[in-house]
């Protein structure tokens, strides 16, 4: 069984990679790639490149067996849209189950996703939710999809809907940018190395902490 769990990860932190790390256990993965999205559908383009992004998220999954930081949105042309790429995985793991996690509020705007029914074709769905949440009122399609024992998902390679509660970190990539822009501490919301490559390549900056190091620098 494959998980799968994308974002922007603009910076990626613990409230990620706690979460992925939980669901990596319960679920008894294989595998749990991370996806770092080239170009977002649904939201602002990030302000970081994509393939810094993706070097911060090798440097935070390098010492965690069965994380597998996977560039394959950055290769593609076009907006970053799960159906593709969970297509892609589909072709390469013809036997796999495949498990796409995505959070409370992602899922609460899965029906504006494109071709959102088609993620069922290729991969179960878990919701990852906070502890003692209620499960939200769905349509006809995602409610007939609903799953409650997680061991049945293995029984199936996709097709089926699970509401999985983790432990809920209050941690934010918006955040973590504005207290670099601000010139504070971020320790412990994310990891060192994560810290120290935004630090070194001058991420997040304030508009006027950039001009002056463009002006340092010059």
């Amino acid at each position: 069984m494959i998980g799968i769990y994308g974002g922007t990860f603009n910076p990626v932190h613990f409230g990620h990679l706690r979460t992925a790390l939980e669901v990596k256990e319960l679920f008894g993965l294989q595998q749990l790639r991370l996806i770092p999205c080239r170009l977002p559908a649904h939201r602002q383009q990030p302000d970081v490149a994509a393939d810094m992004r993706l070097e911060m998220l090798h440097l935070a999954c390098a010492d965690t067996p069965g994380f597998y930081v996977d560039r394959r949105e950055l290769d593609r042309e076009g907006p970053s849209y799960m159906v593709d790429t969970l297509g892609s995985l589909r072709a390469e793991q013809p036997g796999s189950g495949l498990m796409l996690f995505i959070g409370q509020d992602a899922f609460a705007g899965l029906t504006s996703w494109h071709q959102w029914q088609r993620l069922f074709d290729y991969a179960h769905v878990v919701v990852m939710t906070r502890p003692n949440c209620t499960t939200p009122e769905l349509p006809a399609f995602l409610r007939q999809r609903v799953c409650t024992e997680r061991d049945l998902l293995r029984q199936r390679p996709a097709g089926l809907l699970f509401f999985q509660s983790v432990t809920a970190l209050a941690i934010s990539a918006t955040a973590i940018r504005e207290l670099f822009a601000a010139g504070r501490n971020p320790k412990f919301l994310l990891p060192d190395a994560v810290i120290s490559y935004i630090r070194r390549h001058q991420l997040y900056l304030s508009s006027e902490q950039d001009s002056e190091c463009k002006q340092n620098n010059s």
